[in-house]
């Protein structure tokens, strides 16, 4: 074997193998700005910040049943970025239409599995059409290398190069070298794991009645990923013919998101997973399927990387968890409820562990065992749901400002409709990416999410509590654990909510 080769995770194998010609593992992003790019300050952009990471510079080689990233020999950037353009004064659906076809195309596994597509005059502007593949990283780790192209991104550089001819010099020794540096490192772990294990064992005697409790909650949760019933026949999945459709729709205020949440007692992600819900109920209900009687499940990432440390080595550190989705409640109130109780169960469930634990165990298994095993966990999920906080703050490529950010992952089995939340700059994002066999209309979709927002966001306008009752109480007894927000006392936060659903027009 090649010194240049380097042995792909089982994870990232896992997601490789998924590839079929109906679901390519592609994560699809568009990138729309309110001027054109320069194209050879993004050209240089590219090769400084891009290309620092080796994945984007190598090609995938499979061998039996390994598979290695490999340096590309005929590397060329102009195999990767291309310039294209959208006939007069193309609008939002135009856009739609060239990033379905780009997203209906596979990757070209000759070269590094990534395509770049700048599309000049689109609004007075352009716009990026971004596909990477799924076995290079996971959704939030691309998210965060994309927005290090912006100009807001701290510079790290000479951290970053340090980093990187460590690893280099790691990656381009001998594989036997590689492998004993891993495993006198997995060594060193298990001893310390021991010593601090034994350590707490004769500190608190209830330390092992404690570890048990958590065996048990371990081993539930691994009954319910690899058992659980599979999800009633909806339309929302089945056979699919190939062919992607993507859809966004125009993006939600999230201050009023952020109000809305406080007064319904709730955290901004119950908000936007119950939104999603109600979309999806109006789906099913367009389509002429009964709603089923004990709602669906959508597969939702679940990051395993810390977020506050900067992207140095991309892969995939991101487990999957089953939210049910109660479709079948018609009361919003009701649906948001019982959204809000799922999401509290499963945080405190080892779901995504599990998850990346099986993904682990079958990529290291045969190609063929590891398909009619993602066959099995397909069918208890009916969609799959992202929903990603990106930055705050408007953020510029080149000197140009983005003004609206959007990204699909990809979907695998029967699953054949993912479903995008991302939050930017004071906005929230709905997307919406489907297999024409399923759904030949995602914009009603995309469209049916702010429709089901504007339900929750009436029902919080008469869900406001009187300020003598939420004297003296914590903020996080009543709402919840909301990242959003610090904790403070109940008048303060009754006194911020009103004044945000003021300013939003809501009162």
């Amino acid at each position: 074997m090649s010194a240049q080769r380097t042995a792909m995770s089982s994870v990232d194998t896992a997601w490789l193998r998924m590839e079929s010609p109906e679901s390519p593992m592609m994560i699809g992003a568009v990138l729309v700005f309110d001027e054109p790019i320069d194209i050879r300050a993004f050209r240089n952009l590219l090769e400084e910040r891009f290309l620092r990471f080796e994945r984007f510079r190598q090609r995938v080689v499979c061998q039996n049943d390994r598979c290695y990233w490999e340096e590309d020999p005929w590397f060329d950037l102009d195999n990767h970025f291309h310039i294209t353009a959208l006939p007069g004064n193309a609008d939002q659906a135009a856009l739609q239409q060239l990033a379905s076809d780009l997203n209906s195309t596979p990757l070209d596994f000759n070269h590094p599995l990534w395509q770049i597509h700048y599309v000049d005059n689109y609004q007075r502007g352009c716009a990026l059409i971004v596909r990477i593949h799924h076995c290079i990283a996971d959704g939030i780790s691309l998210v965060r290398v994309l927005l290090s192209l912006t100009d807001e991104q701290d510079d790290t550089g000479s951290s970053r190069k340090s980093a990187k001819h460590r690893k280099r010099a790691r990656n381009d020794s001998p594989e036997w070298r590689q492998t004993l540096f891993r495993a006198r490192r997995n060594l060193r772990l298990a001893r310390w794991q021991a010593r601090q294990t034994w350590r707490t064992m004769r500190e608190d005697p209830a330390y092992l009645v404690r570890l048990g409790r958590e065996c048990l909650f371990l081993g539930r949760d691994l009954f319910k990923v690899a058992f659980s019933p599979p999800d009633p026949p909806t339309g929302l999945k089945g056979p699919q013919c190939g062919r992607k459709q993507v859809a966004w729709s125009e993006p939600l205020d999230l201050g009023e998101v952020k109000a809305s949440a406080r007064a319904l007692n709730g955290t901004v992600n119950d908000v936007l997973l119950a939104a999603a819900t109600g979309a999806v109920q109006a789906h099913i209900q367009q389509s002429a399927t009964p709603l089923p009687e004990a709602g669906i499940h959508v597969a939702v990432p679940f990051n395993l990387r810390p977020l506050d440390q900067p992207i140095t080595r991309l892969g995939n550190q991101f487990g999957l968890v089953l939210v049910p989705l109660p479709v079948q409640t018609l009361c919003p109130r009701e649906r948001f409820e019982t959204v809000q109780r799922h999401m509290d169960d499963i945080k405190r469930s080892y779901q995504a562990q599990v998850s990346y634990g099986l993904l682990d165990i079958l990529g290291r298994g045969p190609d063929l065992m590891e398909r009619r095993a993602l066959e099995l966990l397909s069918r208890r999920a009916s969609a799959v749901l992202t929903n990603v906080p990106g930055p705050d703050q408007p953020l510029h490529l080149c000197g140009c400002r983005l003004r609206t950010p959007m990204f699909w992952v990809p979907q695998t089995g029967d699953v054949g409709i993912g479903l995008s939340i991302f939050s930017y700059a004071g906005q929230v994002q709905f997307g919406v990416i489907s297999d024409r066999q399923l759904m030949d209309s995602p914009e009603r979709l995309a469209t049916a999410f702010a429709d089901s927002f504007h339900q929750l966001r009436d029902l919080a306008l008469e869900n406001r509590i009187p300020l003598e009752s939420t004297l003296g109480r914590p903020y996080t007894e009543r709402y919840g654990d909301d990242p959003d927000s610090t904790p403070v006392t109940k008048p303060e936060v009754h006194a911020e909510t009103a004044a945000s659903l003021e300013k939003s027009k809501l009162l």
